[in-house]
C-alpha cells in the first residue's frame, strides 16, 4: 500500500500495515491503561489538563474547550516539534512520516498531525482512534482458533519448552511472557512490571493476528488459570482454551524441584516469605511453617517440596475436567531432546 502525504484517516488494518513510527498523543494515564504496541507517548495534555478541558467541553462549550486546549499546546509547540524531529530523524530515507492517534481520532491527533506537517512530516491518522483499535483487538478473540495446550505440574519447564519450539506450522504464544507473571503466588518474582489487562489483550491480539498471516496451522499455549497476576485472559479466548486438547508434560519430582530451585532461589527471602504467606491458608499451618523455616535456612529443595504437594493437587483437580489429553514423559531429557520427542509424538487432533 502506498503512503500518501495527506492527513487521511486509515482503517485499523491499513494503519497497522504502515511502517512509520506510531505516536499516541493521549494523556499519560490513558497511554498507561493501554496503547498500540510499539507506540510512543507524546501527550498533548497532562492528565489534569485533559480533565479540565473535558469538563469545559461538557459544562461550557466546545469552543471554550478548544481555546483552553490551544492555551496549553501553543506554548509547548516548540518542544513538540523538537520531539517530532528527534523521532523522525532516526528513520532512514528521505520520506519522513508518522502514524498518529488519539482516543477517537479527533482533535488531538489532527492537531498534532497539523503541527508535524508544518515541518514537512507526512502524517497518517487512525480512523476512529484507539477506541476503534480496541474493537479490533477484542474481535481477534472471537475467531475460531486451532489451539493446543501444553500442560504439566509445576516445575516441568512448560514455558521453556514452548519458547524452544521453532516450527513453521506451530505458532507459539507465551502468555506468561506477555503478562510478566508465571501464574502462581510466586509468579511475579524476578519478573518485570506487569502490563495492564488492556495492554495484555493488545499484545495478545497482535500475536493472534500474526498467526493469521503466517503459515502455522496450530497455536500452542501453556495451560493457565484465567488470571496471570493482574492480567486476565479474555473470556472468549479462555473458553476456547478450556475446550482445547492438552499435551501433558511429565517429569520426575526430583527434577521438577531442581528446576524450581533454579528459578526461585535467586529471589530475596522477603519476597519468598511474602509469596508463601499469600497462600498460607491453603497450605495449612504445618506446611507454611516448614516452607518459611526452609527459606530462612536457604534449604531451597526442602522449601519447594513443602509446597509442591499443594500445587500438584491443584493441577490434578483441574486436569480431571478434561479428557482430551496426550501425556509424554520427558524426564531426564534436555530441552532439545524434549522438543524433538514432542514433535514426533502422535497427538490428538484439534
Amino acid at each position: 500500500m502506498s503512503e500518501k502525504p495527506t492527513n487521511s484517516s486509515y482503517p485499523v488494518t491499513d494503519f497497522r500495515n504502515l511502517t512509520s513510527p506510531i505516536i499516541d498523543v493521549r494523556s499519560p494515564s490513558e497511554f498507561h491503561q493501554g496503547h498500540l504496541p510499539g507506540a510512543v507517548n507524546i501527550p498533548l495534555f497532562s492528565d489534569s489538563e485533559r480533565e479540565t478541558i473535558g469538563k469545559s467541553y461538557k459544562k461550557e462549550s466546545r469552543l471554550k474547550a478548544i481555546l483552553q486546549g490551544l492555551k496549553v499546546t501553543i506554548p509547548n509547540a516548540k518542544n513538540l516539534l523538537e520531539i517530532i524531529l528527534q523521532i523522525t530523524t532516526k528513520k532512514e530515507g528521505k520520506n519522513k512520516s508518522l502514524r498518529i492517534y488519539c482516543w477517537r481520532g479527533g482533535m488531538r491527533s489532527s492537531s498534532f498531525a497539523w503541527l508535524a506537517r508544518t515541518i514537512g512530516i507526512r502524517t497518517y491518522l487512525l480512523k476512529g482512534g484507539y477506541k476503534n483499535y480496541r474493537k479490533w483487538v477484542l474481535n481477534q478473540f472471537e475467531a475460531d482458533l486451532p489451539i493446543r495446550l501444553l500442560g504439566g505440574k509445576t516445575g516441568t519447564r512448560k514455558t521453556d519448552l514452548l519458547n524452544y519450539i521453532n516450527e513453521e506450522n506451530i505458532h507459539i504464544i507465551d502468555l506468561e511472557g506477555i503478562a510478566n507473571h508465571r501464574g502462581s503466588s510466586f509468579g511475579s518474582l524476578g519478573m518485570k512490571e506487569q502490563p495492564s489487562t488492556q495492554q495484555f489483550e493488545n499484545i495478545l491480539a497482535e500475536s493472534l493476528d500474526s498467526f493469521q498471516k503466517n503459515s502455522a496451522i496450530e497455536i500452542w499455549l501453556e495451560a493457565e488459570s484465567s488470571n496471570l497476576g493482574k492480567c486476565r485472559i479474555p473470556n472468549s479466548l479462555y473458553t476456547k482454551m478450556k475446550k482445547a486438547p492438552i499435551l501433558e508434560i511429565i517429569k520426575e519430582k526430583d527434577e521438577r524441584i531442581k528446576n524450581l530451585v533454579h528459578v526461585y532461589s535467586q529471589n530475596s527471602q522477603t519476597d519468598l516469605n511474602n509469596a508463601v504467606n499469600r497462600i498460607s491458608k491453603r497450605l495449612g499451618p504445618q506446611r507454611t511453617k516448614e516452607a518459611l523455616t526452609a527459606i530462612k535456612r536457604k534449604e531451597w529443595s526442602k522449601a519447594c517440596e513443602s509446597m509442591l504437594d499443594y500445587y500438584d493437587k491443584c493441577y490434578e483437580y483441574e486436569l480431571k475436567k478434561t479428557t482430551n489429553i496426550n501425556s509424554i514423559n520427558l524426564s531426564g531429557l534436555s530441552l532439545k531432546s524434549s522438543v524433538n520427542k514432542i514433535l514426533n509424538e502422535k497427538l490428538n487432533p484439534l
